[in-house]
């Protein structure tokens, strides 16, 4: 009779479990039903380069948003967003992503203004009242968009570009002495960008186009009597409070300015399709995050340059204003003429800012009076 024994249990260690699951993976494999593949997604790099010195707030909204598209797409794009200079000057941007010397770039539409002057309408030109937010909403839902991919293509260039990004009100400027009338800026000699050449030449002023970079050092010297470049804090970080101390805010020269991210066009379509929504979200993501940071930083560097630099900031004069509005009415109608393009550009504007600004007007309360009632 034999004796029946039993044996110890198999060991549950690490290496059974191993052996186990490769038995079971093998089994599965003999009928048809194989573990599935793992797919490793490729990543994408690029070469961007900015319009903007490295030290900007405004290199700053290009760096954020060349990672959010990075963590957007999950690692599958990645920017690298390069300073001023750092490839091409800041003026050939455009030509370098169109020929493909650089992946892409980013800078504003204004600065595009030589290769078609309906380029100048989307963030200079009249505003007809609208903000950059405003701007943009006519750019997703008024026919901005499209009329944009018009102008790319009438310029020869071969790019894809996603506009995005709502720039605060640009200041009229830096100013060697106080401005008392329309008459102080007669003969100036003013620097300004894009169709905002054309603003300042109908008030009598001399339009002077440098890049960002090199402001500062012609204020100095005085090969320029007067500047406005973009915001408050680049142009505190950029140094004009050391060379004058006279600065206008308010202006309706850029009153409703956007930025523009720029893929060489081959590159871009190249991408799968998937990633090129999720680029366009997280530009959407860079536009409210680049808000917020904007109102924190630009509020503290106001009253920094206020209490700290010496900076006599003042209000625009409201004559001035109501010239720049005259001036614009000419431009529009002497560019109109010129260019079908621009003016149905304007027209599609005015449409626009018809309805979103009587609906801002009639809806938004004002915030000069809380404002006085709390902080006086």
């Amino acid at each position: 009779m034999n004796t029946l024994r039993t044996s110890a249990a198999p060991s549950s260690g690490p290496a059974t479990q191993g052996r186990r699951q490769a038995l079971k993976i093998g089994a599965l494999g003999g009928i048809g039903l194989a573990a599935p593949a793992v797919s490793v997604a490729q990543t994408t790099t690029l070469r961007f380069q900015s319009a903007w010195p490295a030290k900007t707030i405004f290199h700053e909204f290009a760096v954020d948003a060349a990672r959010d598209i990075e963590q957007a797409t999950g690692g599958r794009v990645k920017i690298q967003m390069l300073p001023a200079g750092s490839v091409v000057p800041p003026p050939q941007i455009l030509e370098a992503v169109s020929s493909g010397t650089l992946d892409g770039g980013h800078s504003i539409p204004a600065f595009w203004f030589g290769r078609n002057t309906a380029f100048g309408l989307y963030g200079a030109g009249p505003n007809f009242g609208m903000d950059a937010t405003q701007l943009l909403g006519w750019i997703e839902q008024g026919g901005g968009r499209q009329l944009y991919a018009e102008t790319l293509a009438a310029a020869k260039l071969n790019v894809v570009t996603m506009l995005y990004g709502p720039i605060p009100c640009e200041p009229f400027g830096w100013f060697r002495k106080e401005l008392k009338s329309v008459d102080d800026l007669k003969g100036l000699k003013y620097r300004t960008s894009g169709l905002s050449v054309d603003m300042m030449q109908a008030m009598g002023a001399v339009p002077v186009q440098l890049a960002p970079g090199d402001i500062v050092p012609s204020l100095e010297r005085g090969v320029i009597d007067a500047a406005e470049f973009a915001n408050i804090t680049d142009d505190r970080l950029l140094g004009f409070p050391d060379v004058t101390k006279f600065y206008y805010l308010q202006s309706y020269h850029q009153a409703n300015n956007v930025f523009d991210l720029t893929f060489h066009k081959p590159k871009f379509d190249a991408l799968p399709d998937d990633v090129k929504r999720l680029i366009q979200v997280a530009l959407d993501a860079s536009s409210s995050r680049m808000t917020w940071k904007a109102m924190h930083r630009m509020a503290d560097d106001l009253i920094a340059m206020q209490a700290k630099d010496g900076v006599k900031v003042m209000r625009t004069p409201q004559p001035i204003l109501n010239a720049q509005l005259d001036a614009w009415t000419k431009v529009i109608a002497t560019r109109s003429a010129e260019n079908a393009l621009f003016a149905r550009t304007v027209e599609s504007q005015k449409a626009w800012a018809r309805k979103v600004v009587y609906l801002s007007e009639l809806t938004t309360v004002a915030a000069g009076p809380a404002y006085r009632k709390f902080f006086g």
